[in-house]
């Protein structure tokens, strides 16, 4: 896999992934480019200084700023290291489920939501849904590096998992209660739907309840990554106000 850009190539140096080699445009003199050189170095990263030229064509995004790391294949996790996480930090477990998204650029949008928003993992299908690849490692600007992914066989299957272990399962989705008049201060998992077709119906049978967000406008749905940062940080919200 590749990480491009200089905030993937910064985390994944940052994470200790480890990193076949990293390709860096030999005319990079700026302070941010010396601080990601002076990093790899210390980390004793294989750096190649190439012509730019060599750096585009190795690229697959076209947006790789002047540095593209090689890194192993992603490590995904299993759901049980989600939970341990949320255990060990002393939480209750706050989760994402993706219920197909296909597109990189929202799967890495939903990794940097929940890197940024505490969340304790996301959970992806193996099959028609997106895993983590080049684009998404890039879209989600390093974060990809710091969140725990479990790739399931079942989504559905997962959650049943979840809820024989009390975790309370919502969807995101059109027709549900107001999210913000549901409760969400509880072990939680929200479930995302994929582009254009939202949440599946019997993935939406077998959650606990269904959340939807107010819409004032004329479309009738957000991007899946937009709602998914809406509603984890409703329920980060709750949880802050509940302490106070």
């Amino acid at each position: 896999m590749k990480a491009e850009g200089r905030n993937a190539v910064t985390e994944a140096i940052r994470s200790g992934v480890t990193i076949d080699k990293l390709l860096v445009n030999k005319d990079l003199q700026d302070p941010g480019a010396k601080r990601i050189i002076a990093m790899a170095h210390e980390k004793r990263v294989k750096t190649q200084f190439v012509e730019r030229k060599v750096l585009d064509g190795e690229s697959e995004t076209g947006s790789h700023q002047g540095f593209i790391a090689f890194t192993t294949e992603f490590n995904y996790c299993e759901i049980e290291d989600i939970l341990a996480a949320a255990e060990a930090a002393g939480q209750p477990p706050l989760i994402i489920i993706l219920d197909g998204v296909e597109d990189p650029h929202n799967l890495g949008s939903v990794l940097r939501v929940a890197e940024c928003g505490g969340a304790h993992g996301v959970v992806i299908a193996k099959h028609r849904a997106c895993g983590v690849n080049d684009t998404v490692l890039k879209v989600s600007a390093g974060a990809a590096e710091h969140v725990r992914v479990a790739r399931v066989t079942n989504v559905n299957d997962t959650i049943d998992f979840l809820k024989k272990r009390n975790i309370w399962v919502m969807a995101a989705d059109l027709n549900g209660q107001d999210i913000y008049k549901t409760d969400l201060n509880c072990a939680l998992a929200l479930v995302v739907g994929g582009e254009g077709a939202g949440v599946k119906r019997l993935t939406r049978e077998k959650c606990d309840g269904v959340v939807t967000l107010p819409i004032y406008g004329k479309v009738n749905s957000l991007n899946a990554s937009v709602a998914c940062g809406i509603a984890l940080y409703e329920a980060l919200r709750q949880r802050a106000a509940a302490i106070k």
